[in-house]
Parts: structure tokens; sequence; C-alpha cells
């Protein structure tokens, strides 16, 4: 019983704390998890007895993990391998507009974003709903184009192309917004650059072209992303090796 009940609290508290990590590290974070559980495990079997379950359980499983781990480590390899010393924590992307903030996750391709400007000010996106975006689309394309466009991006990301059915504007003005060779309205500061491309001021000429190549894979439109943020990581890039 004793046993059991340390087992809950240490389910518990493994929960608290991984509810708690932000949303771009929790991937690493339940990795770390499960590498502890399974030690604690080991350990705990030993004690009792037991460890002859871990050797059955390694047979039976050891045709999967003979074509599956061998992906995992050479792409944890590769990772490590492109890994950039001036990338930010969390290997993050920011693009801004006048009305919106957004950030990419470079590992997991996720976009996040809030409202910085207008009567929705100071809301993330990730807490409004279908409805409430159309409502915020259109206040972005009477107010700042490169807003709009942001925004169809995150929309296109998150809803797939079910968000335009109740667009009022229609494909005609995704097609306006978008068009094939799309830029954006101001030019980049250095700043602005670096956040696009997720670094570091000092950041070399290697390490700028080795993040524009990451951060084009995430924001390429044949990858998701659109020709408004690709054309501003092409921007970002120009404007720091110039």
């Amino acid at each position: 019983m004793p046993l059991t009940l340390l087992v809950v609290v240490m389910a518990v508290v493994a929960w608290f704390w991984l509810r708690n990590q932000p949303a771009s590290q929790r991937k690493p974070a339940i990795l770390k998890l499960v590498l502890v559980s399974g030690i604690l495990m080991v350990v705990l079997l030993a004690i009792t007895g037991r460890l002859y379950i871990v050797f059955a359980l390694l047979a039976f499983l050891f045709p999967l993990l003979r074509r599956v781990l061998p992906s995992l480590l050479m792409g944890r390899m590769s990772g490590l391998g492109t890994g950039d010393a001036s990338a930010k924590p969390g290997n993050q992307s920011h693009v801004s507009s006048n009305i919106l903030k957004m950030t990419l996750d470079h590992d997991s391709g996720t976009m996040s974003g809030e409202i910085v400007e207008g009567p929705m000010a100071g809301r993330a996106l990730a807490d409004m709903g279908e409805d409430e975006f159309i409502e915020l689309l259109q206040y972005c394309r009477g107010q700042d184009e490169d807003s709009a466009r942001l925004l169809e991006t995150y929309l296109d990301r998150r809803f797939g192309d079910s968000w335009r059915t109740d667009d009022p504007a229609g494909d005609d003005s995704a097609e306006e917004s978008e068009p094939e060779n799309s830029s954006s309205g101001g030019a980049l500061s250095d700043s602005e650059a670096l956040d696009i491309l997720g670094l570091e001021p000092g950041a070399s000429r290697d390490q700028i072209i080795q993040a524009h190549r990451r951060v084009m894979q995430k924001m390429h439109p044949d990858r998701g992303g659109s020709n408004y943020l690709a054309a501003r990581v092409n921007e970002a890039k120009e404007r720091l090796l110039s």
C-alpha cells in the first residue's frame, strides 16, 4: 500500500510539473518524464526481485525497437548537428504586424499569437473561437493588410480551409491578400529581422543562412506556410546580410 501511494503521489507531482511547462517545452518534458519513470521502474523491479519482467518486455518489444530506435537516434543527432548557439530559448521566430504578434516554434511547427491592438487587444488567439476570428479578420482587413495576411496564415494552419466557408469576403479576398510574390508593407529593422529568424544580435553570416533555411522549412507555402511569411523570412535574411 505505501508503494502504491508513493506512485500516485509521484504521478500527481509529475502531472502538475508537466502542466506548468511552456507549450514549446512540453514534448522534451514528456520525454524526460518517460525516461525518469523507466529508470525508477527498473530500480523498483530490481529491489522487489521482479527484474525478469523488464527482460521479458524488452524481448517482446525488440522487433519494434530495432526499427524505430535508429530513426529516433538519427533524428536526435540531426537536431544536435543543426543546432545554433545563437538561437533563442525554445528555438522560436517572431513575426509582428500593427495588430498581431505571432510566434512560430521551430521544433513543433506550431504557431501561436496574441492581439496587440484594436477592440480585442490583449487576447491570445488560442482562446478564441472561429466566429471571433472572422470578426478579427474583418477588422484587420480594414486596418492593416499585413495583419490580415498574418491572421489568414494562422487560420490556415489551425483550421485548414474550413474557416473560409464562413468568411464573408470569400476566396477572392484570400487571393487578393496573398499574391504570388507578396511582401510586407514596410522595411524590416535589424531587430525585427533577428526576431523572424530566431537569432540574437551578433549572429554570423553562416548562422543567418542556417537560420533562414531552418525557418523557411516551416514557413514555406509548400509546408503549410504562406507567400507572405516566406517573403518576410527572405526579407529578414537580406536585411541581416546587407
